[in-house]
C-alpha cells in the first residue's frame, strides 16, 4: 500500500502524540493543534485558516453550555444533597445500596455532569459507603466507574456530546437524514448502558458482590443515618436547580430544542438569579476535556484531508471483515485508551474513521455505521476502570482503606482495566458482529 508523504507524516504525528499521553500527564489538545499546523503548512501546503476549520465550533460551544451548567449544580450543592437522598432509599435494606449507588451514578452521569465529573461526585459518597458496610471497595468501584461510564454517552452528556458531534459529521455519508440523529444518539446511549451494565455487574457479583448481599440481607446491624447521614432541605436555589434539570430533559427529548442553546439560557438565569457562584462553576468546568476533543479534531481534520486517515482504515480492513470489524476496532480502541485519552484521542481518531471503514469492509449503511460507532464507544470506555484512567483513580483515592489495601486494589484493577480491552473487543464482536444489535 502507497502512503504519501503527507499522510505518512500526519500518522507518525499522531502516532507520537498517543505514545507521549502515555508516559505523561499532558493535554494532548495543545499538541494536536500544534501537530495539526505543522502537518498541514508544512507537509500538505494548507493555510492556516484551513487549518483552524478544523475546530468543531458547534460541539465547543454545546459542551460549554452544557458542562457551565451542571458546574454550578455543583457549587451550589444540589448534586451532593441529591445523591444522599437518593441513596437514603435503602432505609433498612442495605443489600439494595450498590445498586442504588449504581442507579444514581447512571442517572446523574445521564442527565448532564458527565463520567469524570459525576464520578468526581459520588466516588467520595460511594468508597466511604462501601467501607461503612464492609463492601470490597474493588466491587464498588465496578459499578460507580461501569455506571458512569454507561451513561457517558448520554445525549446530555460532554461524552456522548463528542460522540454526536462526529457522528452528526459524517451521517449524510453513511445514509442517516438529520431528523433520525436524535433517536440515533439514545441508540448509542443504550448500546453503552447494556455492555457496561452487564461486564460490570457481572464483575461485581463474580468478585464477592453477591456474597455480599447475602450476607448483607441478613445482619441488621446496619444504620442508616450511619451510613448516609440525613441531609439538610433543599434552599430555593437548590429547588430552582432541580427544576432547571427537569426542563432541559424536557425540552430536549420532547421538544427536540439543541441542548447547548437550552443549557446556555438556563446557565444565564444562574447568574441572573446568583443560583450559584459562576466564577466557581467555570473553574469546576472539564476545559482540559474540552480543549484536548477540539485540539485532537484540527489533527484529524488534517491527517483526513493529508490522506492518513484513508491509510490507517485500510491497514485495519486488512484484518477485517463486515462481521469481525466491530469486535476489531473494540479491541484496538480499548488498548490504546488504556493509556491514552478515551474522549481526548481514542473516540476522535476511532470515529472519524467510521464511513471508511464500513467502505472498506463494503457495509455503508446507516445500522452498521451506528454498531461500529458504539463498538469504537464502549471498547474506549470498558478499560477506564483501570487505576490509570481518572475515573479509576478518584475510586481509589477515596477509598476507605489503609495504603496497603489501596496499593492491592490498585494492582487488581489495573488487571481488571487492562483485561477490558479484550472482554470488549468480545463483546463488540458479539453484540455488534454476529448478532447485529
Amino acid at each position: 500500500m502507497d502512503i504519501s508523504t503527507p499522510a505518512l507524516a500526519s500518522i507518525i504525528v499522531l502516532v507520537a502524540i498517543v505514545l507521549f499521553s502515555c508516559f505523561r500527564d499532558i493535554n494532548v489538545g495543545i499538541l494536536g493543534t500544534a501537530g495539526g499546523l505543522l502537518v498541514g503548512m508544512v507537509f500538505s501546503g494548507m493555510k492556516i485558516s484551513e487549518v483552524y476549520k478544523g475546530w468543531p465550533l458547534s460541539l465547543f460551544m454545546i459542551l460549554v453550555g452544557v458542562t457551565f451548567m451542571f458546574s454550578c449544580a455543583q457549587v451550589n450543592g444540589t448534586m451532593e444533597k441529591f445523591s444522599a437522598v437518593c441513596v437514603r432509599l435503602a432505609k433498612a435494606n442495605v443489600a439494595l445500596i450498590p445498586i442504588i449507588m449504581f442507579l444514581l451514578t447512571t442517572f446523574i452521569v445521564t442527565i448532564g455532569p458527565g463520567n469524570i465529573a459525576g464520578t468526581a461526585l459520588l466516588a467520595p459518597v460511594a468508597m466511604a459507603i462501601a467501607g461503612r458496610i464492609n463492601l470490597s471497595p474493588f466491587c464498588m468501584t465496578l459499578l460507580v466507574v461501569g455506571a458512569a461510564n454507561g451513561a457517558a454517552f448520554s445525549p446530555f452528556a460532554p461524552t456522548g456530546i463528542i460522540s454526536n458531534g462526529i457522528i452528526a459529521g459524517w451521517a449524510p455519508q453513511v445514509g442517516i437524514p438529520a431528523e433520525q440523529l436524535s433517536s440515533l444518539a439514545w441508540k448509542v446511549h443504550f448500546n453503552s448502558e447494556i455492555a457496561q451494565g452487564i461486564v460490570n455487574f457481572g464483575g461485581f457479583f463474580l468478585t464477592g458482590g453477591a456474597a455480599w448481599m447475602m450476607r448483607a440481607r441478613k445482619d441488621k446491624n446496619f444504620d442508616i443515618d450511619t451510613i448516609a447521614p440525613k441531609p439538610g432541605a433543599f434552599d430555593w436555589k437548590q429547588k430552582y436547580t432541580l427544576f432547571t434539570m427537569v426542563v432541559l430533559v424536557v425540552g430536549v427529548i420532547f421538544f427536540h430544542l439543541d441542548v447547548g442553546m437550552l443549557s446556555f439560557i438556563i446557565g444565564t438565569t444562574y447568574i441572573l438569579l446568583n443560583v450559584a457562584d459562576d466564577g466557581e462553576a467555570v473553574k469546576k468546568m472539564p476545559w482540559g476535556v474540552i480543549v484536548m476533543v477540539c485540539g485532537m479534531s484540527i489533527l484529524i481534520n488534517v491527517m483526513d484531508q493529508a490522506g492518513g486517515l484513508n491509510a490507517l482504515i485500510q491497514m485495519i480492513a486488512v484484518v477485517s471483515n463486515e462481521t469481525t470489524v466491530t469486535g476489531v476496532v473494540g479491541f484496538i480502541s480499548g488498548l490504546i485508551s488504556a493509556y491514552s485519552s478515551s474522549s481526548g484521542v481514542v473516540m476522535p481518531m476511532f470515529l472519524n474513521m467510521v464511513p471508511g471503514l464500513l467502505e472498506a469492509v463494503g457495509t455503508v449503511d446507516a445500522d452498521h455505521a451506528i454498531r461500529l460507532a458504539s463498538s469504537i464507544n464502549i471498547g474506549s470506555h470498558l478499560v477506564d476502570t483501570s487505576p490509570l484512567s481518572t475515573l479509576g483513580a478518584l475510586c481509589i483515592a477515596n477509598a476507605a482503606v489503609d495504603d496497603k489495601a489501596k496499593g492491592v486494589l490498585f494492582r487488581n484493577l489495573l488487571f481488571w482495566g487492562l483485561s477490558m480491552s479484550v472482554v470488549g473487543g468480545f463483546v463488540c464482536y458479539l453484540a455488534f458482529g454476529l448478532l447485529g444489535l
